[in-house]
Protein backbone atom coordinates (compact mmCIF):
# COMPACT_ATOMS: atom_id res chain seq x y z
CA UNK A 1 0.00 0.00 0.00
CA UNK A 2 1.47 3.35 -1.05
CA UNK A 3 1.33 6.16 1.47
CA UNK A 4 2.54 9.75 1.59
CA UNK A 5 3.10 10.81 5.17
CA UNK A 6 2.47 14.40 6.12
CA UNK A 7 5.65 16.35 7.05
CA UNK A 8 4.94 16.19 10.80
CA UNK A 9 5.15 12.37 10.77
CA UNK A 10 7.60 11.70 7.93
CA UNK A 11 10.82 11.89 9.94
CA UNK A 12 9.58 10.56 13.28
CA UNK A 13 10.23 7.01 14.56
CA UNK A 14 6.46 6.36 14.72
CA UNK A 15 5.97 7.68 11.19
CA UNK A 16 8.78 5.55 9.75
CA UNK A 17 7.47 2.45 11.52
CA UNK A 18 3.91 3.07 10.34
CA UNK A 19 5.07 3.63 6.76
CA UNK A 20 7.03 0.35 6.79
CA UNK A 21 3.98 -1.52 8.09
CA UNK A 22 1.63 0.07 5.56
CA UNK A 23 3.92 -0.94 2.66
CA UNK A 24 3.24 -4.59 3.50
CA UNK A 25 -0.53 -4.21 3.28
CA UNK A 26 -1.96 -5.51 -0.02
CA UNK A 27 -5.64 -4.79 0.75
CA UNK A 28 -6.56 -8.48 0.33
CA UNK A 29 -9.17 -8.54 3.10
CA UNK A 30 -8.25 -11.95 4.55
CA UNK A 31 -8.08 -10.24 7.96
CA UNK A 32 -11.69 -9.11 7.75
CA UNK A 33 -12.90 -12.72 7.76
CA UNK A 34 -11.33 -13.39 11.17
CA UNK A 35 -11.95 -10.06 12.91
CA UNK A 36 -14.35 -10.43 15.89
CA UNK A 37 -15.82 -6.94 15.64
CA UNK A 38 -16.40 -7.24 11.91
CA UNK A 39 -18.16 -10.56 12.57
CA UNK A 40 -20.50 -8.80 14.99
CA UNK A 41 -21.02 -5.45 13.27
CA UNK A 42 -20.44 -6.11 9.55
CA UNK A 43 -18.90 -2.67 9.06
CA UNK A 44 -15.70 -2.42 7.01
CA UNK A 45 -14.47 0.31 9.37
CA UNK A 46 -14.83 -2.14 12.28
CA UNK A 47 -12.38 -4.54 10.66
CA UNK A 48 -8.58 -4.31 10.29
CA UNK A 49 -8.61 -3.19 6.66
CA UNK A 50 -10.97 -0.29 7.39
CA UNK A 51 -9.03 0.75 10.47
CA UNK A 52 -5.79 0.65 8.51
CA UNK A 53 -7.29 3.11 6.01
CA UNK A 54 -8.46 5.38 8.83
CA UNK A 55 -4.94 5.42 10.31
CA UNK A 56 -3.42 5.99 6.87
CA UNK A 57 -5.65 9.01 6.31
CA UNK A 58 -4.53 10.54 9.62
CA UNK A 59 -0.86 9.90 8.87
CA UNK A 60 -1.31 11.61 5.51
CA UNK A 61 -2.67 14.74 7.17
CA UNK A 62 -6.38 14.01 7.48
CA UNK A 63 -8.22 15.29 10.55
CA UNK A 64 -9.53 12.43 12.72
CA UNK A 65 -13.01 12.69 14.20
CA UNK A 66 -14.85 11.09 17.09
CA UNK A 67 -16.07 8.49 14.58
CA UNK A 68 -12.44 7.64 13.72
CA UNK A 69 -11.73 7.25 17.43
CA UNK A 70 -14.80 5.07 17.95
CA UNK A 71 -13.76 2.57 15.26
CA UNK A 72 -10.25 2.36 16.76
CA UNK A 73 -11.69 2.01 20.27
CA UNK A 74 -13.80 -0.94 19.15
CA UNK A 75 -10.72 -2.89 18.11
CA UNK A 76 -9.93 -5.60 20.68
CA UNK A 77 -6.23 -5.65 19.68
CA UNK A 78 -6.65 -9.44 19.63
CA UNK A 79 -4.23 -9.60 16.66
CA UNK A 80 -6.17 -12.42 15.02
CA UNK A 81 -5.65 -10.43 11.83
CA UNK A 82 -1.89 -10.89 12.19
CA UNK A 83 -2.31 -14.67 12.27
CA UNK A 84 -4.43 -14.46 9.12
CA UNK A 85 -2.39 -11.89 7.16
CA UNK A 86 -0.35 -13.43 4.31
CA UNK A 87 1.86 -10.31 4.11
CA UNK A 88 2.98 -10.13 7.74
CA UNK A 89 1.36 -6.77 8.53
CA UNK A 90 2.09 -5.86 12.18
CA UNK A 91 -1.39 -4.48 12.76
CA UNK A 92 -1.00 -4.35 16.55
CA UNK A 93 1.90 -1.92 16.33
CA UNK A 94 0.12 0.16 13.69
CA UNK A 95 -3.05 0.54 15.75
CA UNK A 96 -0.95 1.62 18.76
CA UNK A 97 0.52 4.41 16.62
CA UNK A 98 -2.85 5.42 15.20
CA UNK A 99 -4.64 5.45 18.55
CA UNK A 100 -2.00 7.66 20.14
CA UNK A 101 -2.25 10.27 17.36
CA UNK A 102 -6.04 10.25 17.38
CA UNK A 103 -6.11 10.48 21.20
CA UNK A 104 -4.04 13.67 21.03
CA UNK A 105 -6.38 15.25 18.47
CA UNK A 106 -9.88 14.15 19.41
CA UNK A 107 -11.11 15.17 22.88
CA UNK A 108 -13.15 12.66 24.85
CA UNK A 109 -16.16 13.59 26.93
CA UNK A 110 -15.77 13.92 30.69
CA UNK A 111 -17.31 10.54 31.55
CA UNK A 112 -15.07 8.68 29.09
CA UNK A 113 -11.98 10.45 30.37
CA UNK A 114 -12.91 9.65 33.97
CA UNK A 115 -13.48 5.97 33.22
CA UNK A 116 -10.17 5.61 31.40
CA UNK A 117 -8.29 7.48 34.11
CA UNK A 118 -9.85 5.24 36.77
CA UNK A 119 -8.79 2.11 34.91
CA UNK A 120 -5.21 3.07 34.17
CA UNK A 121 -4.58 4.52 37.63
CA UNK A 122 -6.82 2.26 39.70
CA UNK A 123 -5.82 -1.15 38.35
CA UNK A 124 -2.13 -0.42 38.88
CA UNK A 125 -2.52 1.30 42.28
CA UNK A 126 -1.41 -0.19 45.63
CA UNK A 127 -4.98 0.49 46.76
CA UNK A 128 -6.39 -2.01 44.24
CA UNK A 129 -5.81 -4.96 46.59
CA UNK A 130 -7.71 -3.51 49.58
CA UNK A 131 -10.48 -2.31 47.24
CA UNK A 132 -10.82 -5.79 45.76
CA UNK A 133 -11.03 -7.37 49.23
CA UNK A 134 -13.81 -4.94 50.17
CA UNK A 135 -15.62 -5.73 46.92
CA UNK A 136 -15.35 -9.46 47.59
CA UNK A 137 -16.73 -8.98 51.11
CA UNK A 138 -19.73 -7.07 49.73
CA UNK A 139 -19.99 -9.10 46.52
CA UNK A 140 -23.52 -10.37 47.20
CA UNK A 141 -24.78 -6.79 47.44
CA UNK A 142 -23.13 -5.49 44.28
CA UNK A 143 -25.07 -4.74 41.06
CA UNK A 144 -24.61 -7.39 38.36
CA UNK A 145 -22.28 -5.32 36.15
CA UNK A 146 -19.87 -4.73 39.04
CA UNK A 147 -20.27 -8.21 40.51
CA UNK A 148 -19.08 -9.68 37.20
CA UNK A 149 -15.75 -7.88 37.69
CA UNK A 150 -15.25 -9.08 41.28
CA UNK A 151 -14.44 -12.81 41.49
CA UNK A 152 -15.22 -14.76 44.65
CA UNK A 153 -12.43 -14.67 47.22
CA UNK A 154 -9.75 -17.26 46.54
CA UNK A 155 -7.13 -18.73 48.85
CA UNK A 156 -3.61 -18.71 47.47
CA UNK A 157 -2.32 -21.77 49.31
CA UNK A 158 1.27 -22.27 50.35
CA UNK A 159 4.31 -20.92 48.54
CA UNK A 160 7.11 -23.54 48.30
CA UNK A 161 10.24 -22.90 50.34
CA UNK A 162 12.72 -25.33 48.78
CA UNK A 163 15.71 -24.00 46.85
CA UNK A 164 16.69 -25.43 43.47
CA UNK A 165 19.62 -24.90 41.15
CA UNK A 166 17.21 -24.04 38.35
CA UNK A 167 15.58 -20.67 38.95
CA UNK A 168 13.12 -18.50 37.05
CA UNK A 169 11.70 -15.03 37.66
CA UNK A 170 7.94 -14.64 37.62
CA UNK A 171 5.95 -11.43 37.21
CA UNK A 172 3.32 -11.41 39.94
CA UNK A 173 1.29 -8.83 37.99
CA UNK A 174 -0.78 -5.84 39.07
CA UNK A 175 -4.27 -7.31 39.60
CA UNK A 176 -3.72 -11.09 39.60
CA UNK A 177 -2.37 -11.31 43.18
CA UNK A 178 -5.55 -9.65 44.48
CA UNK A 179 -8.13 -11.19 42.16
CA UNK A 180 -6.80 -14.73 41.64
CA UNK A 181 -3.80 -15.31 43.93
CA UNK A 182 -3.87 -19.07 43.53
CA UNK A 183 -2.59 -18.78 39.95
CA UNK A 184 0.77 -17.46 41.13
CA UNK A 185 1.17 -19.87 44.06
CA UNK A 186 0.02 -22.82 41.91
CA UNK A 187 2.68 -21.84 39.37
CA UNK A 188 5.35 -21.83 42.07
CA UNK A 189 4.19 -25.20 43.45
CA UNK A 190 4.15 -26.94 40.07
CA UNK A 191 7.57 -25.57 39.14
CA UNK A 192 8.88 -26.60 42.57
CA UNK A 193 7.65 -30.16 42.00
CA UNK A 194 9.60 -30.13 38.72
CA UNK A 195 12.80 -28.91 40.43
CA UNK A 196 12.52 -25.24 39.43
CA UNK A 197 12.51 -22.39 41.98
CA UNK A 198 10.27 -19.38 41.37
CA UNK A 199 11.60 -15.95 42.32
CA UNK A 200 9.62 -12.71 42.37
CA UNK A 201 11.31 -9.29 42.21
CA UNK A 202 9.54 -7.16 44.81
CA UNK A 203 9.75 -3.93 42.81
CA UNK A 204 8.26 -5.37 39.60
CA UNK A 205 4.60 -4.50 39.01
CA UNK A 206 2.26 -4.01 36.09
CA UNK A 207 3.76 -5.10 32.78
CA UNK A 208 2.73 -1.74 31.30
CA UNK A 209 -0.05 -3.01 29.06
CA UNK A 210 -2.94 -1.33 30.89
CA UNK A 211 -1.62 2.21 30.57
CA UNK A 212 -0.03 1.66 27.16
CA UNK A 213 -3.25 0.40 25.58
CA UNK A 214 -5.29 3.16 27.21
CA UNK A 215 -3.10 5.63 25.31
CA UNK A 216 -0.98 6.63 28.28
CA UNK A 217 1.97 5.24 26.40
CA UNK A 218 4.55 7.18 28.40
CA UNK A 219 3.06 5.82 31.61
CA UNK A 220 3.20 2.29 30.20
CA UNK A 221 6.82 2.73 29.10
CA UNK A 222 7.72 3.97 32.59
CA UNK A 223 6.30 0.75 34.07
CA UNK A 224 8.29 -1.29 31.55
CA UNK A 225 11.49 0.48 32.59
CA UNK A 226 10.67 -0.09 36.27
CA UNK A 227 10.29 -3.83 35.67
CA UNK A 228 13.55 -3.99 33.75
CA UNK A 229 15.28 -2.22 36.66
CA UNK A 230 13.77 -4.72 39.12
CA UNK A 231 14.77 -7.74 37.04
CA UNK A 232 18.15 -6.62 35.77
CA UNK A 233 20.28 -7.75 38.78
CA UNK A 234 18.89 -11.28 38.32
CA UNK A 235 19.40 -11.19 34.56
CA UNK A 236 22.85 -9.63 34.62
CA UNK A 237 24.14 -12.11 37.21
CA UNK A 238 22.77 -15.11 35.31
CA UNK A 239 20.83 -16.27 38.38
CA UNK A 240 17.69 -17.06 36.35
CA UNK A 241 17.23 -19.01 33.16
CA UNK A 242 13.97 -17.34 32.16
CA UNK A 243 11.37 -14.72 33.05
CA UNK A 244 8.10 -16.63 33.20
CA UNK A 245 4.65 -15.20 32.51
CA UNK A 246 1.55 -17.07 33.68
CA UNK A 247 -0.73 -14.38 32.21
CA UNK A 248 -0.46 -14.47 28.43
CA UNK A 249 -1.50 -10.80 28.20
CA UNK A 250 1.54 -9.81 30.25
CA UNK A 251 3.66 -12.27 28.27
CA UNK A 252 2.97 -10.71 24.88
CA UNK A 253 3.73 -7.25 26.30
CA UNK A 254 7.01 -8.20 27.99
CA UNK A 255 8.13 -10.07 24.89
CA UNK A 256 7.77 -6.73 23.07
CA UNK A 257 9.73 -4.61 25.56
CA UNK A 258 12.58 -4.66 23.06
CA UNK A 259 10.32 -3.19 20.41
CA UNK A 260 8.68 -0.58 22.62
CA UNK A 261 11.99 0.68 24.03
CA UNK A 262 14.13 0.34 20.91
CA UNK A 263 14.69 4.11 20.70
CA UNK A 264 15.56 4.53 24.39
CA UNK A 265 19.37 4.60 24.52
CA UNK A 266 19.45 3.78 28.24
CA UNK A 267 17.10 0.79 28.03
CA UNK A 268 17.12 -0.58 24.47
CA UNK A 269 19.75 -3.28 25.07
CA UNK A 270 18.35 -4.31 28.45
CA UNK A 271 14.80 -4.40 27.08
CA UNK A 272 15.89 -6.59 24.19
CA UNK A 273 17.58 -9.02 26.60
CA UNK A 274 14.53 -9.16 28.87
CA UNK A 275 12.30 -9.92 25.88
CA UNK A 276 14.67 -12.69 24.77
CA UNK A 277 14.49 -14.32 28.22
CA UNK A 278 10.70 -14.09 28.56
CA UNK A 279 8.69 -17.30 28.26
CA UNK A 280 5.01 -17.96 28.55
CA UNK A 281 4.43 -20.60 31.21
CA UNK A 282 3.17 -23.00 28.55
CA UNK A 283 6.62 -22.93 26.93
CA UNK A 284 7.94 -24.73 30.04
CA UNK A 285 5.43 -27.56 29.62
CA UNK A 286 7.81 -29.94 27.80
CA UNK A 287 10.14 -29.82 30.84
CA UNK A 288 7.22 -30.16 33.23
CA UNK A 289 5.80 -33.20 31.46
CA UNK A 290 9.14 -34.95 31.68
CA UNK A 291 9.57 -34.16 35.36
CA UNK A 292 5.98 -34.66 36.55
CA UNK A 293 4.66 -37.57 34.51
CA UNK A 294 4.84 -40.04 37.43
CA UNK A 295 3.47 -37.53 39.97
CA UNK A 296 0.25 -36.45 38.26
CA UNK A 297 -3.18 -37.95 38.81
CA UNK A 298 -5.27 -36.36 36.02
CA UNK A 299 -8.87 -35.39 36.65
CA UNK A 300 -11.58 -37.29 34.80
CA UNK A 301 -13.80 -35.62 32.26
CA UNK A 302 -13.30 -33.08 29.50
CA UNK A 303 -11.47 -29.82 30.11
CA UNK A 304 -12.39 -27.22 27.47
CA UNK A 305 -9.40 -25.03 26.66
CA UNK A 306 -9.90 -21.44 25.55
CA UNK A 307 -6.57 -20.26 24.08
CA UNK A 308 -6.33 -16.50 24.75
CA UNK A 309 -5.69 -14.22 21.79
CA UNK A 310 -2.53 -13.00 23.52
CA UNK A 311 -1.26 -16.59 23.45
CA UNK A 312 -2.31 -17.83 20.01
CA UNK A 313 -2.11 -14.55 18.05
CA UNK A 314 0.07 -12.18 20.08
CA UNK A 315 2.73 -14.76 20.97
CA UNK A 316 1.92 -17.14 18.09
CA UNK A 317 1.88 -20.12 20.49
CA UNK A 318 -0.65 -22.77 19.52
CA UNK A 319 -1.30 -26.35 20.50
CA UNK A 320 1.21 -26.64 23.34
CA UNK A 321 -1.21 -26.62 26.26
CA UNK A 322 -3.56 -29.17 24.71
CA UNK A 323 -0.76 -31.46 23.55
CA UNK A 324 1.35 -31.48 26.70
CA UNK A 325 -1.50 -31.70 29.20
CA UNK A 326 -2.78 -34.54 27.03
CA UNK A 327 0.60 -36.20 27.46
CA UNK A 328 -0.02 -36.07 31.22
CA UNK A 329 -3.35 -37.85 30.83
CA UNK A 330 -5.82 -34.95 30.84
CA UNK A 331 -8.61 -34.85 28.27
CA UNK A 332 -8.26 -31.41 26.69
CA UNK A 333 -10.52 -30.14 23.92
CA UNK A 334 -10.80 -26.81 22.15
CA UNK A 335 -14.05 -25.48 20.70
CA UNK A 336 -15.04 -27.03 17.38
CA UNK A 337 -16.08 -23.60 16.10
CA UNK A 338 -14.34 -20.22 16.33
CA UNK A 339 -11.58 -21.29 18.70
CA UNK A 340 -9.50 -18.53 17.09
CA UNK A 341 -11.92 -15.74 18.07
CA UNK A 342 -11.55 -13.46 21.10
CA UNK A 343 -13.73 -14.03 24.17
CA UNK A 344 -14.24 -10.27 24.54
CA UNK A 345 -12.13 -9.69 27.65
CA UNK A 346 -9.13 -8.00 26.00
CA UNK A 347 -7.74 -6.22 29.06
CA UNK A 348 -10.04 -3.30 29.86
CA UNK A 349 -12.21 -3.84 26.75
CA UNK A 350 -14.96 -5.63 28.67
CA UNK A 351 -15.36 -2.50 30.83
CA UNK A 352 -15.15 0.07 28.02
CA UNK A 353 -17.13 -1.88 25.40
CA UNK A 354 -19.43 -4.09 27.52
CA UNK A 355 -22.09 -4.74 24.88
CA UNK A 356 -19.65 -6.10 22.31
CA UNK A 357 -17.64 -7.89 25.01
CA UNK A 358 -20.71 -9.73 26.31
CA UNK A 359 -21.76 -10.76 22.82
CA UNK A 360 -18.32 -12.25 22.22
CA UNK A 361 -18.29 -13.90 25.65
CA UNK A 362 -21.65 -15.59 25.14
CA UNK A 363 -20.67 -16.68 21.63
CA UNK A 364 -17.45 -18.21 23.03
CA UNK A 365 -19.24 -19.93 25.92
CA UNK A 366 -21.82 -21.38 23.53
CA UNK A 367 -19.09 -22.98 21.47
CA UNK A 368 -17.27 -24.29 24.56
CA UNK A 369 -20.50 -25.69 26.05
CA UNK A 370 -20.85 -28.04 23.08
CA UNK A 371 -17.87 -29.95 24.50
CA UNK A 372 -19.83 -30.63 27.73
CA UNK A 373 -16.78 -29.88 29.87
CA UNK A 374 -16.45 -30.36 33.60
CA UNK A 375 -14.39 -27.16 33.59
CA UNK A 376 -13.06 -24.52 31.21
CA UNK A 377 -9.37 -23.70 31.35
CA UNK A 378 -7.43 -20.78 29.92
CA UNK A 379 -4.07 -19.02 30.25
CA UNK A 380 -4.94 -15.41 31.08
CA UNK A 381 -6.65 -14.02 34.15
CA UNK A 382 -8.74 -11.51 32.20
CA UNK A 383 -10.22 -14.24 30.00
CA UNK A 384 -10.89 -16.43 33.05
CA UNK A 385 -12.76 -13.70 34.92
CA UNK A 386 -14.73 -12.62 31.85
CA UNK A 387 -15.81 -16.15 30.91
CA UNK A 388 -16.69 -17.02 34.50
CA UNK A 389 -19.09 -14.06 34.62
CA UNK A 390 -21.26 -15.79 32.02
CA UNK A 391 -21.30 -19.43 33.12
CA UNK A 392 -21.76 -21.68 36.15
CA UNK A 393 -19.08 -24.04 34.78
CA UNK A 394 -15.83 -23.50 36.71
CA UNK A 395 -13.23 -21.52 34.76
CA UNK A 396 -9.60 -21.88 35.86
CA UNK A 397 -6.03 -21.38 34.74
CA UNK A 398 -4.57 -24.60 33.38
CA UNK A 399 -1.74 -24.40 35.93
CA UNK A 400 -4.32 -24.62 38.74
CA UNK A 401 -5.68 -27.86 37.28
CA UNK A 402 -2.17 -29.30 37.04
CA UNK A 403 -1.41 -28.17 40.62
CA UNK A 404 -4.56 -29.82 41.96
CA UNK A 405 -3.69 -33.06 40.14
CA UNK A 406 -0.26 -33.04 41.78
CA UNK A 407 -1.58 -32.42 45.28
CA UNK A 408 -4.10 -35.25 44.96
CA UNK A 409 -1.52 -37.78 43.77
Amino acid sequence: MQTHLSPEFKDTPAGREAEAILRKCVHCGFCTATCPTYQLLGDELDGPRGRIYLIKQVLEGGQPTRKTQLHLDRCLTCRNCESTCPSGVEYGHLVDIGRKIVEERVPRDTADQAMRWSLKEGLTSPLFGPAMKLGQTLRGLLPRALKDKVPSRQEAGRWPSREHARKVLMLAGCVQPSMMPNINSATARVLDAAGIQTLVAAQAGCCGAVKFHLNDQEGGLAQMRANIDAWWPYVESGRVEAIVMNASGCGVTVKEYGHHLQHDAAYAQKARRVSELTRDLSELLPDLVEALRAKVRPTAGVLAFHPPCTLQHGQQLRGGVERHLGDLGFTIRIALNESHLCCGSAGTYSVLQPELAHQLRDRKLGNLAQLQPQAIISANMGCIAHLQSGTATPVKHWIEVLDAALRSS
